[in-house]
């Protein structure tokens, strides 16, 4: 039988969205009931397809001819909505599957989230389901919805007063409060909503298909996705990807952030949570701009709708424009924590400014003074020059008290109406806290409004991010050989480095002897100074135990240090097995990186970066991505390191081989995906960055096998 790896994202899912024909099992003429509300929303706002009550006891419902079962129904419809108690369900998707419904929506709860039972119970209908190749969403979700064709399938109190106006915000959320809530409120800020969709438990139907979906939906263009979690990392990619060539912004509200939040959306959803810090790394590769709220979600989302594709910015660059110094001084602040720039305005525009108001100051920010608000024609005069700076910024205009007086809103309302009209391409943004009205008028031209000095700062640079969607490069995959590695690997560093060498990755010259004469042979051969290190599999940190000896000047040194390190080890690790002493150059000078791998339980390998010592521990300062990744994604990962000025020559130092470790960490990477189904962790630990053009050595190594030996 078909898995649902198997099957394409989105595969199957215009049963759900453009269904000729519903039926709904468990109709009701109470409308108060989850087996009624569908049937009377889908009458109430007027959809044009077929719908059949299905009851055991026939006759009317709501006016409609019912029928006992769907079996009886005189053309199979495309869509089923199952409102029956969780003990019938398994029986009404077997009746589904059999008459030939395409795509089947369970409202029920009472299954993988319940127990064991019901765990059994959603596997048999998922298995009925493919078996007949029909699509089944839920169990216990809220539905589906195509504002454009008024088709609800749903019982979401979101749209018992009114539906959404139809529009571009496609939304797709594990969770069914949440993703109604987002339905009504982007609603509420007079925008139009394209489609719907919860996915609940996601026995099925997952939130890869619900992107996927809408990406290719041409009347979506821009999605927002509430998540919990991602069951199968594959699928997610693949919908993420298709988005990101479909040039469609993609929001994601991603909770679980916290230990205890992943905690609950594990009980809550019966899945594996991976690691935050990945899911950002994926986001952040496929051009998906993650929010931490819901209110930077609608704030965002609200923004990338109006402004649509062609307006996004794509530059960091801003120009504050303010009334008051001090507001000015607040944004200012505001916009570069958030990684903006406020590049210096043009001479010209600078004299435009005084001509327009001669009380301005002219720098960015621009202390614009009450003058600007004076008559439409002097606000009209300032705008028209800063729109027309050569730097390209967006514009963020502060009112603070503005649009609550008649007079002044005037003014505001009649000059951003002229300057929309006459620089209909560049960018400007309000921040204002209304009134309502106001704001409602100004985004009616196109113009976002947020309500904060912080909520703008994040909200443009999260704008930003989505308008350099059509600047990412198409994402590293690995189609490289995949095979076994050999064992020895596990055993001790100079097996692991061996194997990083014959991957491209550059170690130290160096030995395992089991002698204190061989020791000092294989020191004098390498050159003094030497370093000594215990070599052993069931001795991962060998300085815990004594077993590292450094700076070792001659022979006898060498031989007194190899006795030292083996009576160390035989009393701190007596059980250990002892494979001899690793003998490798003492390496001076250079920065510390340490580098790894590790095997996400939803995304696989991940290899990650990080400045040594204090910075990766203490600091967390690492960077991290789902391997396999470039070079060119290798050395973003470095810039992104807080303490990457120490590779690029801060204080008049030599600056580092930044290209070569970018090599490594990605040789270390393919290295990962090669053998993921052997390889659980590798841990490299320092590797010395040499100055630009010398290269790099990786000086300790340790890999860890996977216990299952199964595929990531």
């Amino acid at each position: 039988m078909m898995t649902q790896a198997d099957i394409a994202p989105g595969t199957g899912l215009d049963a759900f969205f453009q269904a000729k024909g519903i039926a709904v099992v468990g109709a009701s003429d109470d409308i108060t009931k989850i087996g009624g509300r569908p049937v009377q929303l889908l009458r109430k706002y007027g959809y044009a397809g077929d719908i059949f009550p299905i009851n055991p006891k026939a006759g009317t419902i709501q006016g409609l001819q019912a029928y006992a079962s769907i079996l009886d129904t005189p053309q199979a419809p495309d869509l089923a909505i199952l409102a029956v108690p969780a003990s019938a369900t398994l029986q009404a998707v077997r009746d589904c599957a059999s008459r030939g419904v395409r795509g089947v929506v369970v409202l029920s709860s009472g299954f993988a989230e319940a127990g064991p039972e019901g765990v059994a119970l959603q596997a048999e209908m998922v298995r009925a389901a493919r078996e007949h190749g029909m699509r089944l969403l839920g169990p216990n979700c809220l539905g589906v919805v195509n504002v454009v064709d008024k088709l609800v399938g749903s019982f979401s109190i979101a749209l018992e007063q009114s539906m959404p106006p139809a529009g571009q915000v496609g939304i797709v959320s594990q969770s069914g409060n949440i993703g109604s809530f987002t339905m009504r409120n982007m609603a509420d800020r007079g925008l139009g909503v394209s489609r719907f969709i919860a996915t609940g438990n996601e026995a099925d139907v997952d939130v890869a298909d619900g992107i996927a979906a809408l990406a290719m939906d041409p009347t979506t263009r821009i999605i927002l996705c509430c998540m919990e979690t991602c069951r199968n990392a594959g699928r997610l990619i693949t919908a993420l990807n298709m988005a990101r060539e479909q040039q469609k912004p993609v929001i994601v509200l991603k909770i679980g952030a916290t230990e205890q939040g992943q905690a609950a959306a594990a009980s809550h959803t019966g899945a594996l949570m991976g690691s935050d810090a990945v899911f950002d790394a994926v986001f952040r590769r496929y051009g998906v701009l993650r929010v931490r709220s819901f209110e930077e979600l609608l704030e965002a989302g609200h923004a990338a709708a109006l402004l649509g594709t062609g307006r996004l910015p794509t530059t960091q660059a801003v120009t504050l424009v303010a009334a008051s110094g001090g507001f000015g001084i607040m944004m200012a602040d505001a916009m570069v924590d958030a990684g903006m720039t406020l590049p210096q305005l043009d001479d010209s525009t600078r004299a435009a400014i005084r001509e327009a108001v001669p009380t301005a100051g002219t720098n960015n920010p621009v202390d614009a003074s009450a003058q600007m608000s004076a008559r439409p024609d002097i606000l009209l005069k300032m705008l028209t020059a800063l729109q027309n700076d050569t730097n390209g910024s967006t514009l963020v205009l502060l009112l603070a008290l503005s649009l609550y007086n008649p007079r002044l809103r005037g003014v505001y309302l009649e000059a951003l109406a002229k300057i929309r009209e006459s620089h209909p391409d560049r960018l400007l943004v309000l921040i204002s806290q209304g009134p309502p009205d106001a704001v409602a008028e100004i985004n009616a031209l196109g113009i976002p409004v947020f309500p904060s000095i912080p909520a703008a700062a994040t909200g443009l640079a999260g704008l930003v991010k989505l308008g350099q969607l059509t600047a990412l490069a198409t994402p590293k995959g690995y189609d490289g050989p995949v095979g076994k590695p050999d064992p020895a690997i596990f055993r001790n560093e100079f097996h692991a480095k061996r194997a990083l060498a014959a991957a491209g990755i550059s170690v130290p010259r160096e030995e395992v002897v089991t002698t204190p004469d061989e020791a000092a042979r294989i020191a004098h051969a390498i050159g003094y100074p030497v370093v000594l290190k215990i070599a052993s599999e069931d001795i991962p940190h060998k300085t815990e135990i004594g077993g590292v000896a450094l700076n070792l000047q001659d022979d006898e040194a060498v031989r007194q240090a190899y006795a030292r390190l083996m009576a160390n080890a035989r009393q701190h690790a007596p059980e250990a097995r002892l494979d001899g002493v690793l003998v490798a150059p003492m390496i001076r000078g250079g920065v510390e990186l340490i580098a790894g791998v590790s095997r996400d339980p939803v995304f696989g390998p991940v290899v990650m970066v990080g400045m040594g010592g204090i910075y990766a521990e203490i600091l967390k300062d690492v960077a991290v991505q789902v391997a396999p990744v470039s070079e060119d994604e290798a050395l973003q990962m470095l810039r992104g390191l807080k303490m990457f000025p120490l590779l690029d020559g801060a204080r008049g130092q030599a600056k580092a081989d930044v290209a070569a470790a970018a090599r490594t960490v990605a040789l270390l990477s393919e290295f990962a995906c090669r053998h993921a189904a052997d390889v659980a962790e590798i841990d490299l630990n320092p590797i010395v960055v040499r100055p630009q053009g010398e290269g790099v050595l990786v000086l300790d190594a340790l890999m860890v096998p996977s216990t299952d030996h199964s595929p990531a």
